[in-house]
């Protein structure tokens, strides 16, 4: 009997201990020249392209080896009639949030259409020269990070219009872990406009399928879509980008964070816009923990960065090492604890709950509801997307 109490409370200790343990192990960061990407598969994508007028939706992210997608279309002779560029443009050199202009690109010649700002949406008239759109972006797999939305706004004026949409597909960097809050329909924005968790685990090219399908383009519109699927592709491991996939997203630790540190952009912290770490700290200037600080400086990429030449306060999370150790959910203790550090102050602002995608984790964090019934509120929602995501994976799932 006393060894059957003590193998008892073994057992409980190890339940417990999985609920306070990280969900898995060290996740493994692989080289993107492992990956086959959509566009390097000419074979693929070419005969398409025949004799047709091309639009290429594209940024800094879309290259094959070194070299543009645009200019290599172009050197293959590929009728290239114009770009679109999404937030942060063509050449990937705008601030978040900053407003692109349309303009010429000096080394093409062509002109470069901005889907960012009061123009999200490609207009007919911008579409009636091309016959088809082709989309290579390199995304990181979080609901508002805007490049997907950008997508789906360009799959509906396709549909629209009668034009091919083509999705030269990337590996998803955090594509190996499902979470967060699905969105509700209260909060749709340009920062979510889909029933999605904020961690969706899908590559843009399923995720366009899984929009098309759904009828979750305005009207119901179905899109004449291609994807060119990846080869080699690890849906449980994370990849090291080529090429940072905007401005403040500078190295594979703050890819990994920016699902959680994202939901920070709705609250009166800075993460660090103006240093050389980005998406890596979480600073105010009346935080009482003072034992880290940085002052953000105007800088080429954040001209007017939040509490530009004030000192901040706060965490450096570069100590937690996202490269070797990755929870495989939301680290949600970030939030609850800096919450509580400036309970005092404003700290939810308007937007938050359009990157949460609803109006209840706001009022958790407010009401010191414990992280688990937090995480328990979001499973409903939850199960019911990973059913429809099922339907449309085009590579193996981790599961």
């Amino acid at each position: 009997m006393h060894k059957n109490n003590k193998l008892i409370r073994f057992s409980i200790f190890l339940i417990l201990l999985s609920q306070v343990l990280p969900a898995q192990g060290p996740v493994a960061i692989k080289d993107y020249t492992s990956v086959v990407t959509g566009a390097q598969q000419f074979d693929a994508y070419m005969p398409k392209l025949k004799n047709k007028r091309v639009g290429i939706l594209t940024n800094m992210t879309g290259v094959v080896g070194k070299t543009s997608i645009v200019d290599t279309l172009v050197r293959l002779k590929v009728k290239v009639k114009k770009i679109f560029g999404p937030e942060h443009g063509f050449r990937n050199d705008a601030d978040a949030g900053a407003m692109v202009k349309n303009n010429k690109d000096a080394k093409t010649g062509l002109r470069v259409i901005s889907l960012y700002g009061a123009n999200k949406k490609p207009t007919k008239e911008q579409l009636k020269d091309i016959d088809v759109l082709i989309y290579d972006i390199q995304d990181i797999g979080v609901r508002f990070y805007t490049y997907i939305s950008t997508m789906c706004y360009a799959m509906e004026a396709c549909a629209e219009n009668n034009k091919e949409f083509i999705v030269l597909d990337r590996p998803n960097p955090n594509g190996f872990y499902i979470d967060g809050p699905v969105l509700k329909d209260e909060f749709k924005s340009f920062l979510g406009m889909h029933h999605v968790p904020v961690v969706y685990g899908m590559t843009c090219g399923e995720y366009a399928q899984m929009a098309n399908n759904e009828g979750w383009l305005n009207n119901k519109v179905n899109c004449n879509l291609t994807v060119i699927t990846l080869k080699n592709y690890d849906r449980k491991a994370s990849y090291k980008l080529p090429v940072n996939p905007s401005p403040n997203i500078p190295n594979a630790g703050a890819v990994l964070l920016y699902p959680s540190l994202g939901l920070f952009e709705g609250t009166l912290m800075s993460l660090g816009r103006g240093t050389a770490f980005p998406f890596q700290v979480i600073g105010h200037p009346k935080y009482p923990d003072t034992s880290f600080s940085f002052i953000p400086k105007p800088s080429k990429l954040s001209k007017e960065p939040r509490y530009v030449n004030q000192r901040c306060y706060g965490i450096d999370l570069r100590k937690e090492n996202y490269l070797k150790m990755h929870p495989g959910k939301l680290n949600l203790q970030w939030l609850i604890l800096a919450y509580k550090n400036l309970s005092g102050t404003d700290f939810f602002e308007m937007n938050f709950n359009y990157h949460s995608g609803n109006s209840l984790l706001q009022e958790q964090i407010k009401n010191n509801v414990p992280e688990r019934d937090i995480r328990e509120s979001w499973q409903a929602d939850l199960e019911v997307f990973k059913e429809i995501r099922k339907r449309y994976l085009l590579y193996p799932d981790f599961n």
